[in-house]
């Protein structure tokens, strides 16, 4: 099962090693920025498309985002 706590702290590592804001973010995603808040907090499940729009937002492919979210879920194993 997809642990959302985890999938929030990929982001969130991804988003701060690129220096980027949450305010910066969630606009170039199109987003709320209490929406990537809650998703960064493991409060809301992003859904496919907003996955895709966080990794297009920040310049990352989000097949990377997605492996780095497999790994931190194998290494909680």
């Amino acid at each position: 099962m997809l642990d959302p706590i985890i999938v929030g702290r990929v982001i969130q590592q991804f988003r701060e090693q690129k220096g980027l804001s949450q305010k910066v973010v969630s606009g170039f995603a199109d987003i709320g920025r209490t929406h990537l808040s809650a998703i960064e907090r493991g409060q809301r499940k992003p859904t496919l498309e907003t996955f895709y729009r966080i990794g297009e937002a920040m310049r990352i492919s989000p097949s990377v985002i997605l492996a780095e979210i497999e790994r931190q879920m194998s290494d909680d194993l």
